[in-house]
């Protein structure tokens, strides 16, 4: 290296896995355009046994990265808290509450906590790594999903959030920014920032947690908020990932909430004529606007989505020469 020349360290592009050099003095974190094809190149930045190596998403709470595990040899995902929130007593209780609430679930469609440490006045969170996009991203990518895979996101998160509900935990922010795929296209649940008790007390009248396109009526109406409520937002998720649209669209937030409330919802076949009855029905019940009407447990939404998955993957996979059977009734699960 020539006098005055500045020192280079070699890291692997995120966009194109080429191994590139980037300036050596730059700082943990800070990044370049890769030379080749533009993606944003990170300095790592270490935290104990962990390299942070690029950057994943960013959040209110912080900032998530793939990061390496030099100890155990595999790649995990870090959630580095903000520095500006450090010292905010309700944000490290947030970020503490989503560490213990994910922390004792065991659940394949549930993002697994490996870790929470503070190290030289970073506070961050280790979990499993799941970077290959959010349902939100693919909605927008792909304006909608097909229906065999809504139904089998539905049918998966259901049971995650049944799994929740064992452990008397409320997720409370289901929307499809909160559900994310790893490499095996699985769907995880993550951000248990919001979760609380199912038997805590409710928030301050003032206060109205959610996010206003997938949040339940009783929320925005005061009333008792229980696991009916996390079954609406997964229903309003399922329904913008299906038809392309969220269940109640407006101008401003405010008259997005005035719908939720008072608006009938449009079912899901009169959006797109293609979505079969079964689903639709599923969907728009777990969307009632009174708790009461919606399904009475996880067990018996999953049955309904998975009802119409079957029924779907019947009709797809029937020969165009094999006579049709006779349509199995499939209403049990309806409301009269």
């Amino acid at each position: 290296m020539s006098e005055g020349s500045k020192p280079l360290k070699m890291v692997t592009c995120p966009g194109c896995d080429a191994k590139t050099f980037i300036p050596g003095d730059l700082p943990p974190l800070a990044t370049e355009p890769c030379k080749k094809c533009g993606h944003s190149i990170m300095m790592p930045m270490q935290l104990r046994q962990f390299e942070l190596r690029s950057k994943i998403a960013s959040g209110g709470m912080g900032t998530v990265y793939r990061a390496w595990d030099v100890t155990l040899e595999r790649l995990v995902a870090v959630k580095l808290m903000k520095k500006e929130l450090l010292d905010d007593p309700k944000a490290l209780e947030s970020f503490y509450r989503e560490a213990r609430a994910c922390a004792r679930l065991n659940h394949t469609n549930i993002v697994h906590i490996y870790t929470f440490d503070e190290w030289e006045g970073e506070r961050y969170l280790v979990m499993e790594l799941a970077d290959q996009g959010s349902l939100d991203a693919r909605i927008e990518k792909l304006h909608s999903l097909q229906e065999l895979q809504v139904l089998d996101i539905g049918i998966k998160i259901s049971d995650a959030l049944n799994m929740a509900l064992k452990y008397d935990l409320l997720h409370r922010d289901i929307k499809p920014g909160n559900i994310l795929f790893n490499t095996d296209h699985e769907p995880k649940l993550v951000d248990f920032g919001l979760a609380r008790k199912t038997d805590a007390e409710q928030d301050s009248p003032d206060m109205v947690w959610g996010t206003p396109y997938y949040v339940a009526p009783e929320k925005i109406k005061r009333e008792p908020e229980t696991f009916l409520s996390d079954m609406y937002s997964l229903g309003a998720t399922l329904y913008h990932a299906i038809t392309g649209h969220v269940p109640f669209d407006a101008p401003t937030p405010d008259e997005v909430v005035i719908a939720q409330v008072q608006t009938p919802l449009t079912p899901p076949n009169l959006v797109v004529p293609e979505i079969s009855q079964a689903t639709s029905d599923a969907l728009a019940r777990a969307l009632a606007k009174n708790p009461a009407d919606r399904f009475l447990s996880y067990d018996e939404f999953r049955m309904a989505l998975e009802t119409a998955r079957s029924e779907l993957l019947v009709r797809q996979y029937q020969t165009p020469d094999q006579p049709q059977q006779p349509k199995r009734m499939t209403s049990w699960w309806r409301r009269q």
